[in-house]
């Protein structure tokens, strides 16, 4: 005979209590790991959408990170005049030398202190970030210790507001403007005069990396491959786009933690479901009885409940997408941010998390699984037990 899925439907109905208990707790499972991969997403994606693909990142050979590399006012000295580097307007070339450094700055509200990512560039290191705009106050001037902050710092650390003054061991630097870095790794940074800042940092004659933008496709072809292999500069180049791509060692954390706690809470609450799925099966051992002798098979009966398993779950998992996606909406309209520490440069990194659809596909197929798993046992029982013990069942 066919399934009775009307009557596992009607009893998901006459049985709301069970039925809300179970959907409630796999939509508090699915909602924690969702909202945990999204912290992880949402730094992969600062990560994705940094750096312009039509520029090239120069850095020392063998280092990972900016923070980690030094290139000399020599080196840079001689790239700018190697052929196929793009010139503006005036004829200057586009590139720039540029230093990253470490500063200590204060949480606003008194909430401790944490690393900042000062970053130095030369006159066209702003220029070849087309995407970061200005929105308030106006750019550094060179020679002067002036500094324009994102503006996701200006709301996290004190002194970082148009006005503010920013210590650097000694020195201040007076906070002129803040820009809009459009969601990428430049919301973490502060920007100033790079020689202003190998002097207040006592870098010597040091950067930490060249940015140049190639006049075509062609040419940074040819300028990657001559800055990889000309030995008097040991240098290392590729697109800034791709540089950013790989720097996403700090969600690795956030993976692993969704992971984990997916795993254990996935594990409880397939225990739950088993748990009240074994109660459902107690409460209707007479009625499922009634059904073997209207003809019913096993089967059948086995079926029906996994599909009653997987239903509830899977009301579950979109709850809990639900709840997870009204949480994201509720932070994008606030412009509420968040903040970790960057595994690379072990600065604070500011992002926001991002509930995308796949995620949500995820976490309500994960549901669906929940569901499964746990009605698999009892479902089993259901179809095991003798029609005359059942039916002589209280």
């Amino acid at each position: 005979m066919a399934l009775p899925l009307k009557y596992n439907f009607r009893n998901v109905i006459v049985r709301w209590r069970t039925t809300a208990f179970t959907v409630i707790g796999v939509a508090a499972v699915v909602s924690v790991v969702i909202l945990l991969r999204a912290l992880a997403k949402g730094i992969e994606a600062n990560s994705a959408s940094t750096g312009d693909p039509r520029n090239l990142l120069v850095v020392r050979k063998g280092s990972q990170a900016e923070s980690g590399s030094l290139v000399t006012r020599e080196q840079f000295r001689i790239l700018q005049f190697f052929d196929g580097i793009e010139c503006n307007a005036k004829g200057d070339p586009m590139i720039s030398a540029e230093l990253v450094m470490l500063v200590n700055a204060p949480r606003l509200g008194g909430g401790g202190e944490a690393n900042t990512l000062i970053r130095g560039v030369t006159p066209r290191g702003i220029d070849l970030r087309s995407r970061v705009t200005l929105v308030e106050g106006r750019w550094f001037e060179l020679g002067k210790r002036e500094v324009t902050v994102a503006r996701k710092l200006a709301s996290r650390f004190a002194g970082f507001q148009v006005g503010g003054i920013i210590k650097v061991g000694a020195a201040h630097l007076r906070v002129v403007g803040l820009f809009d870095g459009a969601g990428s790794a430049f919301d973490s940074e502060g920007w100033m005069d790079a020689d202003e800042a190998r002097a207040i940092f006592d870098r010597g004659e040091m950067y930490s990396s060249i940015l140049l933008r190639p006049k075509d496709a062609a040419a940074l072809r040819s300028l990657t491959q001559r800055i990889t292999q000309d030995r008097r500069l040991a240098l290392r180049a590729e697109p800034e786009s791709e540089y950013y791509s790989q720097q996403t060692a700090t969600a690795l954390p956030f993976n692993i933690l969704a992971g984990l706690l997916g795993t254990a809470m996935a594990v409880g609450a397939i225990f739950a479901a088993t748990n009240t799925m074994y109660a459902s099966v107690a409460a209707r051992t007479r009625e499922i009885g009634t059904l073997r002798v209207l003809g019913f098979s096993r089967s059948a009966i086995v079926i029906s409940f996994l599909i009653e398993g997987a239903v509830l779950s899977g009301f579950g998992g979109l709850l809990g997408c639900a709840l997870s996606f009204s949480l994201y909406v509720y932070v994008i309209a606030r412009g509420i941010t968040f903040g970790t520490i960057d595994f690379q440069s072990f600065s604070e990194t500011v992002y926001q998390f991002r509930v995308t659809p796949d995620l949500m596909l995820t976490g309500l197929v994960f549901s669906v699984l929940i569901g499964l798993v746990g009605s698999l046992l009892p479902a089993l029982k259901a179809a095991r037990l003798p029609v005359i013990t059942a039916l002589k069942s209280l």
